[in-house]
């Protein structure tokens, strides 16, 4: 009887450390893990696992070794490319494309200056000029470039004036294009295709217009000011312009 009794004492004396083993394992391990599971758990519902701060999914441990989707492997480890030149379509959407690239690489008619700290509460492709005016008039104190070809206030106000544009049409990539093509206008787009300028002269007058564009020199127009400078090469901006103007010097 004492050695039976003292052989259930035993056990229960182990027992809490048992049952707890699997849980503070969970609990180091997911100081450890977090970050990881938020990349590599299945989630249908779109939330990450990190975002309801836990390794379970629905009740579930997550699935820890579940391989990476081969997107997100492709995404960590793949280089960096140079976007590719501009082919298909006109010629003025060819250039409009490049000018895209150097300003709004990243999410293009939709785009807002990084430094703006109060974005707007919707895309911009899905607002009036009115709410992108009002939007800049309550934000004072911040730079306010916005959409495809980042529009400064200034700008965007004198080519709606000058369109007649109502400030109650979209701001949409159609209109976008329409506002470009004037500053292209402006730029000598024709007296260019005239011959009347050569494509260098052209090219350093886009680079007077958008911030992103290199001139002759290499660098920016606007290079230091507010933190502006080019993001490409003048070597490949004049390979592109180039390519879509054949035959034009």
């Amino acid at each position: 009887m004492r050695r039976l009794f003292g052989v259930l004492v035993a056990c229960f004396a182990a027992w809490p450390q048992l049952g707890w083993a699997e849980a503070g394992s969970l609990a180091r391990g997911s100081l450890l893990l977090a970050g990881r599971v938020a990349l590599i758990s299945p989630d249908p519902q779109g939330a990450s696992a990190a975002a309801r701060g836990s390794l379970f999914q629905q009740g579930q441990r997550a699935h820890m070794l579940t391989p990476m989707p081969a997107q997100v492997v492709a995404a960590r480890v793949a280089p960096k490319l140079a976007a590719p030149v501009a082919t298909g379509g006109s010629r003025i959407h060819r250039l409009r494309a490049i000018i895209g690239e150097a300003e709004s690489r990243r999410d293009g008619y939709d785009a807002v200056q990084f430094g703006a700290r109060i974005k707007p509460s919707k895309p911009p492709t899905q607002m009036t000029l009115a709410e992108i005016f009002e939007w800049i008039d309550d934000t004072p104190g911040q730079p306010h470039a916005i959409g495809r070809y980042q529009f400064i206030p200034a700008t965007l106000r004198r080519l709606v004036k000058r369109q007649k544009l109502p400030q109650s049409a979209v701001f949409s990539p159609a209109m976008q294009d329409q506002l470009a093509d004037q500053l292209l206008a402006e730029a000598g787009l024709q007296r260019f295709q005239r011959g009347d300028i050569g494509r260098h002269s052209f090219m350093n007058n886009l680079a007077k217009i958008w911030a992103g564009l290199p001139n002759s020199s290499g660098k920016s127009h606007y290079h230091g000011y507010a933190g502006n400078k080019a993001t490409m090469s003048w070597t490949r901006f004049d390979a592109e312009m180039r390519a879509i103007f054949a035959g034009e010097t």
